[in-house]
């Protein structure tokens, strides 16, 4: 990798009266180095990797670099050594917490080398345990690596898209997180273990049952893109024909979004010449091609993709990479796709992509100055990497939403996350693993035009828990731990109050004034116990029960009932 020196001028009529606008800052902001000659380019990764609550950026490498970690100094990147040398040549860079110990650990996977995994420490120095983790420790060249949770049972699930063009005889492996190591499921769940020549997958809850089904993106037309279509339990069944998403073309990316609003996830998939594909999710557990009529088909050769509301208008735009420089006649560089806010797709000139000329592969979305605009970080080949800042003039406003999981896994992967103004709805689906080789940031983000109060917004975590909150006011970051707003009734207003909550295990009950007894049950219902307290022994102890969420129902003998959630850490 080496840094480039020259510097890209944009020509932006009026910058300061435009709606839309972007602007590559990535020299300016230090953060203008470039992969390297390369075979279908590196990764990148948009997440805030320390917890500071800004977005950070991890580039990949070619061969003899080291990763190249920017840290976010609200706003200002500075390069940080964190102790990790790998120098293999560098496909996916991706952040996380595999442990659920409230830190991100860090994955690189490689086509030259060994794929490497490591452990964060709690204080960002990392333990080197790829040996030990559980993953493969051959050079299968993997491209891509994604995470989510395949059985519900709160950590998260791995899968390796491998793509072995020297020998054709290598397929992608599923993992199962047994407490912290990795065991491979591949035979016994139900995954195709033919060579497939894979980029990288999804995870997503493309039938909306609860539970996350996986979607494969195949290189070569004789290799279709695969739709595991999960039973809940982590066992799968191939519905890629089926479901109309079993295309074949020579797939690049798996991009999930809600372009149109209507609940369910759909695909957008990048190909050749002959067009992209967006798979639209008709919701009866089949996909159409609307590409064409959406106007996103791009013909050319095309490659990591990303959906965001550039505008925060209320609507997902789309922008996508592509190996082409503009010396190929016909054949167009990275698209960025404005959405009219009807579902189709139009490419406006005049906003500052009119020199996106550079051949680049992965991107990744995230704020980087944390000013509610979603900017877009482009890893280049050979050129300086962009970073394109938003620098969109408008009056709309916007709501970005953080997760915190307690029985599920710590990032809240695989959630589902709706909002409603005016009865108008938007969804959103946390992913750990995005479009081709992509990270975008961990904080989901909606734009709401001009509304100023968000009616409500519904977390559903994957294990079916709801937290829902009313009236949220726009323009901020919204911090949501799992349980904290649980949409069951808290069954009447009372004095009596438990401390604390969040607590480690031991309670207390406050303004008691009179005996009361408690059933403690967890989330499904299940009683757990049963015990009695007094105004003089106040004191409960569920430190014998594991991390989670649990309902206190209270009753006296006078009639008076009430049900409290604890929450424990």
């Amino acid at each position: 990798m080496r840094r480039q020196v020259t510097f890209l001028f944009l020509v932006v009529t009026s910058l300061s009266f435009a709606q839309l606008a972007f602007l590559d800052n990535a020299t300016v902001r230090g953060v203008g180095d470039s992969y390297g000659a390369s075979t279908y380019g590196g990764g990148i990764s948009f997440c805030d990797f320390d917890g500071d609550g800004w977005d950070d950026l991890t580039y990949s490498t070619t061969d003899g670099e080291e990763v190249y970690f920017y840290k976010n100094y609200g706003g200002t990147f500075a390069q940080v050594d964190l102790g990790i040398n790998d120098i293999y040549r560098v496909k996916q860079v991706l952040w996380v917490d595999y442990d659920n110990d409230g830190d991100k650990d860090f994955m690189a996977t490689s086509i030259s080398g060994l794929n490497k995994f490591y452990r964060n420490n709690g204080d960002m120095t990392f333990f080197d345990i790829s040996d030990t983790v559980g993953f493969f420790t051959d050079n299968l060249y993997t491209y891509g690596v994604s995470f989510g949770d395949i059985d519900n049972d709160g950590d998260l699930d791995a899968f390796l898209a491998n793509r072995d063009d020297q020998t054709f005889n290598q397929y992608s492996y599923l993992y199962r997180n047994d407490a912290g190591t990795f065991v491979d499921i591949s035979a016994s769940s139900g995954i195709y273990l033919g060579n497939q020549l894979s980029f990288c997958s999804a995870f997503f809850d493309y039938d909306n049952d609860g539970d996350q089904d996986i979607y494969v993106a195949n290189d070569k037309l004789t290799n279709m893109n695969r739709l595991y279509q999960n039973d809940g339990t982590g066992n799968f069944t191939d519905v890629s024909v089926s479901s109309g998403a079993g295309i074949n073309i020579d797939a690049m990316s798996t991009t999930i979004g809600d372009y149109n609003k209507d609940g369910w996830f759909d695909i957008y998939v990048s190909n050749t010449s002959s067009g992209n594909y967006l798979l639209k999710n008709v919701g009866d557990g089949t996909f159409t091609n609307e590409a064409y009529s959406t106007g996103t088909e791009m013909n050319t050769i095309a490659w990591g993709s990303v959906f965001l509301d550039a505008d925060n208008d209320a609507d997902l735009d789309l922008y996508v990479s592509s190996n082409m420089d503009g010396t190929v006649t016909g054949l167009i560089t990275a698209a960025f796709y404005e959405n009219n806010g009807s579902g189709y797709y139009t490419i406006p000139s005049g906003v500052g992509f009119d020199n996106d000329t550079r051949k680049s592969y992965a991107n990744a979305m995230g704020d980087f100055n944390n000013d509610g605009l979603p900017d877009i970080i482009v890893m280049n080949d050979t050129e300086n990497n962009f970073l394109w800042e938003n620098k969109t003039n408008n009056s709309n406003n916007y709501l970005k939403i953080k997760l915190q999981g307690v029985t599920n896994n710590r990032d809240g992967i695989g959630s589902r996350i709706e909002i409603s103004i005016n009865g108008v709805k938007q969804y959103r689906y946390t992913l750990c693993g995005e479009g081709y080789l992509g990270q975008n940031s961990n904080t989901e983000m909606f734009g709401l035009g001009t509304a100023n109060t968000v009616d409500y917004v519904k977390i559903t975590w994957l294990n079916g828990v709801e937290d829902v909150l009313n009236n949220v006011s726009a323009n901020q970051t919204l911090n949501v731990i799992e349980g904290s707003s649980l949409s069951v009734d808290q069954f009447g207003v009372t004095d009596v109050n438990i401390f604390p909550n969040p607590t480690k295990g031991v309670v207390s009950v406050s303004n008691l004034k009179e005996d009361l007894d408690v059933i403690i049950y967890d989330v499904l219902g299940k009683q757990l116990e049963a015990k009695s307290i007094t105004t003089i022994n106040n004191r409960m102890d569920i430190s014998k029960f594991p991390k989670g969420i649990y309902l206190f129902a209270f009753k006296s003998k006078s009639g008076f009932k009430t049900t409290k959630k604890v929450i424990l850490n």
